[in-house]
């Protein structure tokens, strides 16, 4: 009975021993979770063609991207990014020395993407990191000449739907500037928007026609956040509280 209990003490260091994670593997560890956070970045249902994928990864702090494959988001298995982190952990037991890594990942980008689901760890290509154009400027938005055309309906009288949507047509406005336009309670309410980042403020535009009052606004900068409400057919015509 002694003797065991005088070899307990080194089994449980022998048993600790074997668990612990080496500094290295730690440092991987947080390297996969830069990868991670990027694919969290990436995720989302909207389609993309690779470059606007690989651009959006290379923004992302810590991560460079080495190899994009695939056409786009939707096509065939999506886009596969390859891209490279650093990861970083101190000894726990000998020194406060820092262990460094550099590992890449491979990320996938479609409509079957998980939500933070865990990179794959893969060999690093050879070759610098992909530098990429910066992003077409987005389509102006026109509030000075919406303001100016549309129509202007006196107190107690009738807004039509068709002239305002006549209106927008004569406005001869960019493809990429999606157009909503909808009647509700003896109003009509217009929204105007341009597919932005999606963690990044929304470009839009709204209006509303009626009885008295034609408006032409663009939503405080916290309301056009997505998820938030601003860029909305509905906040056109029933619009938010201002943000204090």
């Amino acid at each position: 009975m002694r003797r065991l209990l005088l070899l307990a003490p080194l089994l449980l260091l022998t048993v600790g021993c074997g668990v612990t994670q080496s500094s290295e593997d730690r440092a991987t560890d947080d390297a996969r979770e830069v990868a991670r956070e990027a694919g969290e970045r990436l995720y989302g249902q909207r389609p993309r063609t690779a470059e606007e994928v690989g651009r959006t990864a290379a923004g992302v702090d810590g991560v460079e991207v080495l190899r994009v494959t695939g056409t786009s988001t939707h096509e065939g298995d999506g886009v596969e990014v390859v891209v490279r982190t650093t990861g970083r952990a101190y000894s726990r037991w000998r020194d406060a020395n820092e262990a460094v890594v550099r590992r890449c990942f491979a990320v996938r980008v479609s409509p079957r993407s998980q939500w933070r689901e865990v990179p794959r760890d893969v060999d690093c290509p050879k070759g610098p990191a992909l530098a990429f154009a910066p992003p077409p400027e987005p389509p102006r938005l026109p509030a000075r000449e919406l303001r100016a055309e549309l129509p202007r309906v006196p107190e107690g009288g009738r807004v039509d739907e068709a002239e305002v949507r006549r209106t927008l047509a004569a406005l001869d406005l960019d493809p990429a500037v999606l157009t909503e336009v909808k009647a509700d309670g003896g109003r009509v309410g217009v929204l105007l928007s341009v597919k932005g980042a999606p963690f990044d403020p929304q470009d839009c535009l709204l209006a509303r026609v009626g009885p008295g009052a034609t408006e032409v606004w663009v939503p405080p900068r916290i309301q056009r956040m997505p998820g938030e409400g601003g860029c909305t057919i509905d906040n056109a015509l029933h619009p938010l509280p201002h943000p204090h």
